[in-house]
């Protein structure tokens, strides 16, 4: 399998294309939508990006998959779609606990279903889905969010925010339904149970220290290297760490309209009377003076 990676500077995110050369049958994982918060106004050059490397390849695009509902930027799902018709959006099953999550604490109203119907098919663990000849085996990897997959492709494994590169550890377990203890269980006695010479794609990379972008390490590096979940750490120490570590965290700049869009599939809500779409931002007190 063939993999080509596109890198939002702004997000810090990552896009992956993976195709069989033999077939030219193709997936993209966690596509990206640009969004500037300013101006609440959106372009699509993530997306165009990747789409002009797929028809340059001539591949048949399959599948859309997210590994979660990201919480730092919009999916890009919607405009792929619009491009590939054919193609299927997919996410973890467990997303219908996280609309619910959010339907409340946005106050969504009832045409807001958290059935995952907005999505074309859901992942499931141990489950094998085809994009063509490409077989992903999906695997359950909740603790920054309940809803989080890893995808396993030949030997590849696609982390999402599950796993970092080793110098830059695990993702936050602060957001509503988000579980340190999960989440060290997902990287211990999941993705760690893996070949050691698995290939481990992430999604996101920030450049610790100003480096150049990294984005693939092995298990056998994770286990022996990542800063925060290695061979030697023992589940309570990390609970204690991340816990600690992310009551001090902002929370990410596009948190608010990335979930209502996310949540949706990368849909939009409904237009109003006037033919624009909103989103709500909840007002609370701030912690301190």
């Amino acid at each position: 399998m063939n993999v080509k990676e596109f890198f939002d500077e702004t997000t810090w995110t990552l896009t992956y294309v993976v195709w069989d050369p033999s077939s030219l049958d193709a997936l993209v994982i966690d596509p990206v939508l640009n969004y500037n918060q300013a101006s609440s106004t959106y372009r699509t050059h993530s997306v165009d990006e990747a789409s002009e490397f797929i028809r340059s390849k001539d591949l048949k695009l399959h599948l859309i998959l997210e590994t979660h509902a990201h919480a730092d930027h919009l999916t890009g799902a919607q405009e792929f779609k619009r491009r590939f018709p054919s193609a299927k959006i997919g996410i973890g099953e467990p997303i219908t606990k996280v609309q619910k999550i959010f339907k409340d604490l946005f106050n969504l109203d009832t045409n807001f279903k958290t059935d995952a119907s907005q999505f074309d098919f859901l992942t499931k663990e141990g489950e094998v889905v085809n994009a063509g000849t490409i077989q992903v085996k999906t695997m359950s990897t909740p603790g920054h969010t309940p809803a989080c997959s890893s995808y396993l492709i030949a030997d590849m494994v696609f982390t999402g925010d599950a796993l970092f590169m080793p110098d830059f550890g695990v993702a936050r377990c602060d957001f509503p339904g988000g579980d340190a203890r999960a989440l060290f269980q997902s990287v211990k006695n999941k993705l760690y149970k893996l070949p050691a010479e698995t290939r481990v794609f992430t999604g996101h990379d920030y450049q610790p220290g100003g480096r150049k972008l990294k984005f693939m390490s092995t298990i056998a590096e994770e286990r022996a290297l990542n800063i925060h979940i290695n061979d030697q750490t023992q589940i309570e120490s990390f609970v204690e760490f991340r816990t600690k570590r992310d009551q001090g965290l902002e929370a990410p700049k596009l948190l608010l309209p990335s979930i209502q869009v996310n949540i949706r599939a990368g849909k939009f809500p409904e237009p109003e009377s006037n033919g624009m779409s909103y989103l709500k931002i909840p007002l609370r007190p701030g912690k301190g003076e």
